[in-house]
C-alpha cells in the first residue's frame, strides 16, 4: 500500500515538474519569438525608410493577414500592368509575372488565415500548421524568381519613366515577400509540446 501511495506522489511530483517546465520553456520561446520578431521589424522599417515611401501598398505595417495581402498583390498587379501596357518591349513578360501573382495571391492569403486562426491548444500540443508553412514556403520561392526576373527586365526598361515605376514595384513586392517570410519564421518556431519532447530524447 505503502509502495502504491509513493508512486502515486511520484507520478503527481513528475507531472508538476513537467507543467512547470513547460511553462518555463514557454515562456522562454515566447520572449525569444517577440525578440525575433522585432528584430525583422526593425530591419524591415529600416529598409522602407532607405527606400522611402510606396504609395502602393494598402497596409504599411508589419502584421500581415490575408485580405491585407490581397489588397497589396492587387496593387501591385495593377501598377505592373501599366507599365506593361507602356513598354512593348518588356510587355509580355512583365504581363506574365503580373497574372502569377494575382492568380497566387488568394492561394497565399487563404494558407495565412488558416495559419492565423489555428486553434492555440492544438499548436501548443503538436505544433504549427506545417502543411500550410510549406504552401507559403513554395510561393515565397515563386516569388524570389519573379522578382529576379523583374530585376532583369528593369535594365530593358525603354524609358526612366518606365524604368522607375518599376522599380518601385519591385520594391513593394520585395516588403511583401519579408512580410511573409517574417510570419513563416514566427510561426515555425513556436513551442509545442512534441516538439519539446523530441528535442529532450534527442540531447
Amino acid at each position: 500500500m505503502q509502495k502504491i501511495k509513493n508512486s502515486q506522489w511520484f507520478i503527481v511530483a513528475l507531472v508538476l515538474t513537467m507543467l512547470v517546465s513547460f511553462s518555463v520553456a514557454l515562456a522562454d520561446e515566447q520572449a525569444q519569438n517577440r525578440n525575433k520578431v522585432q528584430q525583422q521589424n526593425n530591419q524591415l522599417q529600416r529598409n522602407q525608410e532607405e527606400n522611402g515611401s510606396n504609395d502602393n501598398s494598402s497596409d504599411n505595417s508589419n502584421e500581415i493577414n490575408g485580405e491585407a495581402h490581397r489588397s497589396a498583390v492587387s496593387t501591385f498587379a495593377q501598377k505592373i500592368l501599366d507599365v506593361a501596357d507602356r513598354d512593348g518591349g518588356i510587355g509580355e513578360d512583365v504581363k506574365s509575372v503580373a497574372i502569377d501573382q494575382n492568380e497566387s495571391k488568394d492561394k497565399v492569403a487563404d494558407a495565412i488565415d488558416k495559419i492565423k486562426n489555428r486553434n492555440t491548444l492544438k499548436t501548443f500540443l503538436i505544433g504549427t500548421d506545417y502543411k500550410n508553412i510549406g504552401e507559403l514556403r513554395s510561393e515565397i520561392a515563386k516569388t524570389d524568381n519573379q522578382i529576379n526576373q523583374l530585376n532583369n527586365l528593369l535594365e530593358k526598361a525603354t524609358t526612366e519613366e518606365n524604368k522607375t515605376a518599376l522599380q518601385a514595384q519591385i520594391t513593394a513586392l520585395e516588403q511583401e515577400q519579408q512580410k511573409i517570410e517574417n510570419f513563416v519564421k514566427t510561426n515555425e518556431s513556436k513551442f509545442s509540446l512534441f516538439g519539446w519532447f523530441v528535442k529532450l530524447f534527442n540531447q
